[in-house]
Formats: structure tokens, C-alpha cells, sequence
């Protein structure tokens, strides 16, 4: 009984394979007469580029907490374009995230990924996959602003809010919120399940933390490098939403100011930026580690 099962198995695979053959000569496909031999036919896909899951750190670096750092825009979508026309938004946020990277590596304190790490295009939701496939301590998108008022000027911290806290606030996330994957709701569902319940409590201590975050990184930066007026804003970002962490949204600046510009365009103010980020990424981190 075995042997014929097996046969019969067998019967099937040529018939499939000859029905292949036919198809394909149908078509236009070259099979060659002897099994076996290659065939010129051929399948082409269209395959998306993968997200990357590297993680960067020190040799003393194992077991370290993650940062996610993810460069604002990128391929399709080269965010704005500055007064000069010779920088593009994705290009800055990507050299700043991989100096911030390198500052963050050298000092050891924690370990490090890139949402991109070239010039790729990534969705809201592709950039938070990161943080949340990688258990991420913290989520910190890297942006750079621009305004019609080409006065506007200084870096920008924002956290997220269900509420925004002024106009500008509110714009601005509207705007990054337009490569995201439609409405969000920041808390729990109207329902009143334990489920939406603890979901609620969950996004509101993450809330509280990333606002805490934000502090820190303000007052690390004063004196370093210029900040708008009241430079710690909140609004409802979906890429600080679904990070599933504490996380903010850094605007280095204007690049629609020539001022700003060209201090973006410097080394040295880069540096001055990356500086304040790294300890104010390593001062959040060590505050929860002493709990």
C-alpha cells in the first residue's frame, strides 16, 4: 500500500510539472526538453527594503538599555527644503541621528538603533516597530522645523498630548501625522473595559515620562544653543504615540531661517546639539535605573 501511495505521489508531481510546462509554452516561456536542465523562465518581486534591527554599543555595552533614534523623513519624502535650497530635511535629521549615534556609543552608557540608516522611506508605524521589536528605553525622532516666517527661529522639544499646546503645536503635528495610517485615539476606548482601562493608565505614566524627558533635554540645551520661547511643547504625534515608550520629537531648528541654516550646516553647532542630547538621554535613563 505504501508503494502505490507513493507512486501515485509521484504521478501527481510530473502531472504538475507537465501542466507547468504547457502553461508556460502557452505564455511565450522556454522550458528545456530534458528535466532538470535550467529553465528560461523566470519570477520577479518587488520587495521592500528591511527595517533594520542593528543594535550599536560599546564591548561593555551588553544588557544596557536601548535608544531608539529615528531620523525624521527620508527617500519619497525629503521633509522641508531650506531657505537656501541646498540642504533637504532627511538629510540632517540622518547626519545628526548618526552623530548622536556615535557621541552615544563612544560614552558607553547605553545601546543604540536607527530607524534608517540611509535614505529610505519609512512609514509612522515602520519607525515605532523599531522601539517596540527592540524593547527601546526611550524613542527620539529627529526633525528640523520650517515656518513662512523666515524670522522664526531655535530647537523645539515636544511630547505628546492629546491636547496640543498652541496652534503651531497642532500644525506641526498635523503635518507629520499625514504619513501616519489614519485617525488615532491617544487613550483608552469609551467603553470602560479593564483592557482600556489599564491601556489609559499605561499611555498616561508614558506621557508623564517623556514629558520628563523633554524637561531634562531643555535644560541641558539652554546656553548651548538657541531654543524658541517656550521651547517644550506638547501635541498629539502618532510617531510618539505608538513608540510604546517614553519618547519625543526634537526640532533642531529652522532651516527656513538662513541663521538657522547655516548653524545646522556647522559641525561645531551640531556638536553642541549632540551634546545635550546624549546627556540628556543618559540623566533620563539613569534617573529610572536608580527606582
Amino acid at each position: 500500500m505504501g508503494d502505490r501511495r507513493t507512486l501515485a505521489g509521484i504521478g501527481l508531481g510530473v502531472a504538475a510539472i507537465a501542466a507547468l510546462a504547457l502553461a508556460l509554452a502557452g505564455r511565450g516561456g522556454a522550458l528545456s526538453p530534458v528535466l532538470g536542465e535550467a529553465s528560461q523562465a523566470s519570477l520577479t518581486l518587488d520587495v521592500p527594503a528591511a527595517v533594520t534591527n542593528r543594535i550599536y554599543g560599546g564591548a561593555n555595552a551588553a544588557g544596557r538599555p536601548i535608544i531608539v533614534i529615528d531620523a525624521g523623513h527620508g527617500g519619497r519624502d525629503p521633509g522641508a527644503v531650506s531657505v537656501s535650497g541646498a540642504v533637504h530635511e532627511k538629510a540632517l535629521t540622518l547626519q545628526l541621528a548618526t552623530e548622536l549615534r556615535d557621541r552615544l556609543v563612544e560614552r558607553g552608557r547605553v545601546r543604540v538603533a536607527l530607524t534608517r540608516e540611509d535614505d529610505r522611506y519609512l512609514t509612522l508605524e515602520e519607525r515605532t516597530a523599531v522601539a517596540r521589536r527592540l524593547g527601546a528605553s526611550l524613542f527620539l525622532s529627529i526633525h528640523a522645523d520650517s515656518a513662512p516666517n523666515p524670522l522664526a527661529r531655535g530647537a523645539t522639544v515636544y511630547s505628546l498630548s492629546d491636547v496640543a499646546s498652541d496652534a503651531e503645536a497642532a500644525r506641526l503635528s498635523a503635518a507629520q501625522n499625514a504619513n501616519g495610517d489614519g485617525a488615532m485615539q491617544l487613550v483608552g476606548q469609551a467603553d470602560g473595559s479593564v483592557r482600556a482601562i489599564l491601556a489609559d493608565l499605561a499611555m498616561r505614566s508614558e506621557m508623564q515620562r517623556s514629558a520628563a524627558f523633554a524637561g531634562r533635554l531643555v535644560k541641558r540645551s539652554a546656553g548651548q544653543f538657541e531654543l524658541r520661547p517656550d521651547p517644550h511643547r506638547f501635541a498629539a504625534f502618532h510617531v510618539l504615540k505608538r513608540a510604546d515608550t517614553p519618547a519625543v520629537l526634537f526640532e533642531a531648528g529652522y532651516i527656513s531661517n538662513a541663521d538657522d541654516e547655516l548653524l545646522l550646516r556647522s559641525a561645531e553647532h551640531r556638536s553642541a546639539i549632540v551634546q545635550a542630547l546624549a546627556q540628556a538621554v543618559e540623566a533620563d535613563v539613569a534617573s529610572r535605573l536608580k527606582r
